[in-house]
């Protein structure tokens, strides 16, 4: 194997696929990327058994060849050399040596069959979808996911197809956080699949670096998302998603529309004095006002006031404040509606004017 290459074109490709990589490995090879120089193109292949991603970019080659070299230090001296080098990289009795400018580098390196690749994705539906909307769902619902939960279903992020598009639906237990994003799909019925939280996280770095349509194609135990030159492959967590629909308080007509940012910046200074192993607060809600208390077991306390217009005699109920936080955090819009049934009922969060994502968090007995 043996071409060269400028260091900007080499850092794009290697820096997406490096992020798979994890730091521990139970085999040798998972540390490396599996390189494959053939017909004009430079192949990078990332993977941790989990999640596989695939990054290529167009050279010319001098000597076609496939190796695998491990990952962090390749990037390590990609990122160390000065801009506009030109690396020539060639390989000869098992060692790859880098040579750009006065410094040469030379790297051991594994056999290519030692690596192991996830086989052809069995296409069972197919969607494609605006990248930039896709990130944004995930952006707004992926801080609700589980981290380790025993209800391992939890610990990922429903996608679910229906006819209007894709919705993402993420739960911990605690609160739940939904968002749609409208795509025309040719689905006969109702198709959920369980991408794990890995999964997630690398498919919102891999969303940020194009403006194309990104294809998703589904089969029976992985997911594929193909976007320009890069190809992403996740295995699916097997297991039944609660029936998180029936979680979204029916009958909340409690309304009460409040300035978004002056709300989280109240909830940020009352968390302050919150207790430190609940993070509870409560809102008080009385005519033409929200109060939020915090306590803790110092006694020391903490009351925000906030002039709202609201229709609502007479609430107080306690929440997580982190919960309420992170809700508050995913939106966009400059005013939120919070719903509202009564002390023992979740909260429904919304912009005011979208409802495309929406926010449930359960209560806290204070």
């Amino acid at each position: 194997m043996k071409f060269s290459i400028q260091r900007e074109v080499l850092l794009r490709p290697l820096s997406q696929v490096v992020g798979v990589v994890e730091r521990r490995q139970t085999l040798p090879v998972l540390a490396n990327l599996l390189v494959v120089a053939r017909e004009g193109e430079l192949r990078l292949t990332g993977t941790d058994l989990e999640v596989e991603l695939v990054a290529s970019t167009e050279l010319e080659i001098e000597q076609e060849g496939e190796v695998t070299i491990p990952a962090r230090k390749w990037l390590d001296i990609c990122r160390a050399l000065p801009d506009g080098t030109t690396i020539n990289m060639s390989l000869a009795e098992s060692k790859m040596t880098l040579r750009g400018g006065s410094s040469r580098f030379t790297l051991s390196t594994l056999p290519a069959s030692e690596f192991p690749t996830i086989d052809d994705v069995e296409t069972n539906d197919q969607v494609q979808i605006e990248p930039k909307s896709l990130k944004q769902a995930i952006e707004h619902t992926a801080f609700a996911m589980a981290q380790q939960d025993v209800r391992y279903y939890l610990n990922g992020m429903l996608l679910e197809l229906r006819a209007d598009g894709v919705r993402c639906v993420a739960t911990d237990g605690h609160r739940l956080a939904i968002s749609e994003v409208e795509a025309s799909i040719e689905i006969d019925d109702m198709r959920q699949i369980i991408v794990p939280r890995k999964g997630i996280v690398e498919l919102q770095r891999l969303l940020d670096s194009g403006d194309e349509f990104v294809t998703v194609r589904i089969g029976r135990n992985h997911v594929r998302v193909i976007l320009g030159s890069s190809v992403f492959t996740s295995k699916l967590i097997d297991g039944r998603f609660p029936d998180y629909e029936s979680v979204i308080p029916i009958g909340a007509d409690l309304n009460v529309d409040v300035d978004r940012v002056g709300l989280l910046e109240a909830l940020n200074r009352a968390a302050i004095l919150s207790n430190e192993k609940y993070r509870g607060v409560k809102f008080e809600l009385k005519p033409g006002s929200l109060r939020i208390v915090a306590h803790n077991p110092e006694q020391e306390e903490a009351v925000e006031d906030l002039q709202v217009e609201h229709s609502v005699s007479d609430l107080a109920v306690g929440f997580n404040v982190g919960y309420v936080q992170d809700a508050l955090g995913s939106l966009d819009g400059d005013e939120v509606r919070l719903r509202f049934k009564d002390s023992n009922s979740s909260c429904l969060i919304s912009e005011v004017e979208h409802t495309k994502t929406r926010h449930v968090v359960m209560p806290l007995r204070l």
